[in-house]
């Protein structure tokens, strides 16, 4: 009797075992996307000095070709989006802390971040440039000896000069700044002479600072970007996907990138 009700107990226990472990798969499954529909909203985590991917106009609106895309994607999924300007060398603990939703701003896809972050498709792939001024004598990255280098704290820039420490050892001094428009300013009263920066970026201050600058042929590299999500948020990032995939098939992607670049370099 007494083995019968010992064998029982252990059905009845196995069964208790196995329900509460159904029971922790469903408070661990992905939702986000459900959440972010039922509030509403999703929210960029950007730096809002990033031209042209995504910055302040003249009137102080946030404008850019991240601005754009995100919009689009918040259309169509049937959500608000609200753009938070966050200090860009803490953004991705912003990012895992709730701060934000999303990066959206440029963001490189990097080994590094990987750890860290989740990552959608890859939609635009942007070199590391070496900015310097028009008059320069600086030709390629060896000429960069004895030199003083700008780039943004936190950035992929800052990664490409490490990833090569043969080069930059040779550099007279690193200067790390906020964000790139006080990188371009130090470089334009000669500061620093040369920056390293992402090369969408570099090209759109060339437009806007006509003779001022120029960029080398020669680089620190080539890195595709992608929108930061939570690694948990599989759900979010899949919808995001979809809907960028729906975007460059209707030739929304091609049109915003003509807009903000002046030809499609976006990534089918």
């Amino acid at each position: 009797m007494k083995k019968k009700l010992l064998g029982v107990m252990a059905v009845f226990f196995t069964l208790a075992l196995s329900l509460g472990g159904c029971g922790n798969r469903s408070s661990n499954e992905d939702n986000s996307l459900e959440e972010i529909k039922k509030r509403g909203e999703f929210i960029v985590g950007l730096d809002d000095t990033f031209a042209p991917m995504g910055f302040r106009d003249e009137k102080g609106n946030i404008v850019g070709l991240d601005i754009d895309l995100a919009s689009e994607v918040g259309k169509r999924m049937g959500v608000k989006v609200v753009f938070k300007p966050v200090d860009w060398n803490g953004i991705i603990g912003s990012l895992n802390n709730g701060d934000v939703d999303i990066i959206w701003n440029g963001l490189s896809i990097s080994d590094k971040r990987k750890e860290q972050i989740g990552f959608t498709k890859e939609y635009i792939v942007d070199g590391q440039a070496i900015m310097i001024q028009k008059d320069s004598t600086i030709k390629n990255k060896k000429d960069l000896a004895g030199k003083i280098v700008g780039i943004q704290m936190g950035s992929t820039s800052e990664d490409a000069i490490n990833s090569e420490p043969e080069v930059m050892k040779t550099f007279k001094d690193v200067k790390r700044y906020a964000n790139y428009a006080e990188a371009l300013m130090d470089l334009g009263n000669g500061r620093v002479e040369a920056v390293v920066i992402d090369e969408i970026v570099g090209r759109y201050y060339m437009t806007k600072k006509q003779g001022a600058f120029k960029v080398l042929e020669d680089n620190f590299g080539e890195q595709p970007m992608g929108v930061g999500v939570r690694k948990t948020d599989e759900s979010f990032r899949k919808e995001i996907d979809k809907i960028l995939d729906e975007m460059k098939k209707d030739g929304t992607t091609a049109n915003i990138s003509k807009k903000w670049l002046g030809e499609d370099l976006i990534v089918k």
